[in-house]
């Protein structure tokens, strides 16, 4: 593989301490709470683990064998099944700036049309500017309030998106 050869897959075992490091450092470097958060969410530390089940999958980018950030999609917590969440993206900066959410976000997106979502859900936390209008970008709509159970209570900006268009 050459030098800046930017990979996306899914996520492997290996990729855990990784991946949590790039999540964990996006948090102290935009001041978002921790508390309430996927910052104090069990999973952070095994992500592979967290998405091994029916209907999930996490991706991560790869440049020159670092995993610097990531993006997945599971069935939102305690709602109606055909509905999933994307969640988890995240990215150093080394590789913001390049494209990298929007292919994240069209790759989760397709996934949940494979897997027969009919809607994805997702939680930001309004520092997040970019990743916001990435969402926009993408046919996500702002909503008043949260959905499901996840458990985010630090998280302000809530969005949807329907699936059949």
């Amino acid at each position: 593989m050459s030098k800046d050869t930017i990979v996306i897959r899914e996520i492997e075992a290996q990729d855990n301490a990784q991946i949590e490091q790039v999540i964990r450092s996006c948090f102290y470097e935009f001041e978002i709470p921790l508390e309430g958060t996927v910052y104090t969410d069990p999973e952070t530390q095994n992500m592979f683990e967290a998405y091994q089940h029916e209907k999930e999958v996490y991706f991560v980018v790869e440049l020159d064998g670092k995993v610097l950030g990531g993006c997945g999609i599971k069935p939102l917590k305690n709602h109606e099944t055909e509905i999933c969440e994307i969640q988890k993206m995240y990215f150093s900066p080394k590789v913001r700036g390049k494209g990298l959410g929007r292919i994240l976000i069209q790759n989760c997106i397709r996934k949940a049309r494979d897997f027969g979502y009919k809607k994805c859900y997702l939680e930001s936390a309004p520092q997040l500017k970019a990743a916001i209008r990435i969402y926009e970008d993408n046919g996500f709509k702002h909503l008043d309030s949260a959905l499901g159970n996840t458990g985010h209570h630090a998280c302000g900006i809530w969005m949807i998106k329907e699936l059949c268009d």
